[in-house]
């Protein structure tokens, strides 16, 4: 099988962590190519419109061979069908589709946590804003997608998210919990009572052979406050 080339900023994890949990998993060779000398000219030459007929709109995309793929779910779903981390049946394929474009929805609600406003003005030009929406998303929006990742997670069995074996969405949920207990620390341990399957899931998946390798390694970007998950204690303390 080629090596994949993945497009995505080269300092947060961001969108594109989803897709590296991925192909870590599947143990798939793969080239974070803004990471590498010159990659991030070459990324910027494709969203400049160079290469693909169709041209991605933003990162992270993926190229495998002559196929260039953009948006998080789509990518994922594309890799769990040839990787196996994906359900067989339409109703399985179409179902972790439906869950990663959930996760996609989580993750731009917890951007906006410290963007409300606008994405290209600083955090510190909109503060007042985002502590009414992190509260906000504390209050209410947190809870009910927890709640509804718990609840499908339940119906499943407990172990996993969809099907009777691991699946990128069981790699995309350890993400998101991991990322909200980094951002929301107080928060979540507010919630953890509510969401044990979640956190019992998260801890399975870390300790799998090639994700704590993976975990352990310099290819894990570690959280910082560039990110999506960003730790402003001040938001954290909003109810």
């Amino acid at each position: 099988m080629p090596m994949y080339e993945l497009f995505y900023w080269p300092s947060i994890q961001g969108r594109g962590e989803l897709v590296r949990l991925a192909l870590e998993e599947a143990g798939a060779k793969y080239v974070d190519v803004a990471r590498t000398d010159g990659g991030m000219a070459a990324m910027m030459k494709v969203l400049g419109g160079a290469g693909p007929s169709l041209t991605p709109f933003a990162p992270p995309f993926l190229k495998s061979g002559s196929l260039v793929i953009a948006q998080t779910a789509n990518i994922l779903m594309y890799l769990g069908e040839r990787h196996g981390l994906a359900p067989k049946s339409d109703a399985g394929r179409f179902g972790a589709n439906q869950l990663g474009n959930t996760v996609a929805d989580l993750f731009a609600e917890v951007h906006d946590t410290h963007h409300p406003i606008a994405s290209d003005l600083y955090y510190e030009d909109q503060k007042t804003e985002a502590k009414q929406r992190a509260a906000a998303f504390i209050a209410k929006r947190m809870p009910k997608f927890l709640g509804y990742l718990e609840g499908v997670l339940e119906k499943n069995g407990g172990r996993f998210m969809i099907g009777r074996r691991l699946s990128y969405v069981d790699l995309s949920v350890f993400q998101v919990i991991a990322g909200l207990s980094y951002a929301f620390p107080r928060a979540m341990k507010r919630a953890g009572g509510r969401c044990k399957g979640l956190h019992a899931l998260h801890d399975r998946v870390a300790s799998r052979p090639r994700v704590a390798a993976y975990l352990a390694s310099e290819r894990r970007i570690p959280f910082n406050e560039d990110g999506i998950f960003r730790r402003y204690p001040e938001l954290d303390r909003a109810r």
